[in-house]
């Protein structure tokens, strides 16, 4: 028994179930990236600072506030980033789905 490709269901679904679900996956991803966003460079900030740059490499307490600091801002470009990318790809994919109507 053959199984039928994931577009030929979508072009079976009605075009308002297609857009719950579409609404339903881009607010996962959503709210995905939003708690990575706010844990991600929190935790690398309070663990760069303790771990690496005061306990391995013997940095004052100053020096790892700065350093750890700007661990912190590049995480944020990089969850950034990601986010970016896979909503681009979200959204070509749902736009090519919605193209073979």
């Amino acid at each position: 028994m053959e199984r039928p490709d994931k577009a030929a269901l979508n072009a079976l679904q009605p075009p308002e179930f297609r857009n719950e679900s579409s609404l339903a996956s881009t607010l996962k991803t959503l709210l995905f990236f939003t708690a990575l966003m706010i844990t991600v460079p929190i935790g690398l900030y309070f663990t760069t600072k303790s771990y690496i740059f005061e306990g391995a490499l013997g940095m004052s307490n100053r020096d790892s506030y700065f350093y750890a600091a700007i661990v912190a801002v590049v995480a944020v470009h990089v969850v950034l980033a990601l986010f970016v990318y896979v909503a681009w790809n979200e959204g070509s994919r749902q736009w090519r789905e919605g193209k073979q109507d």
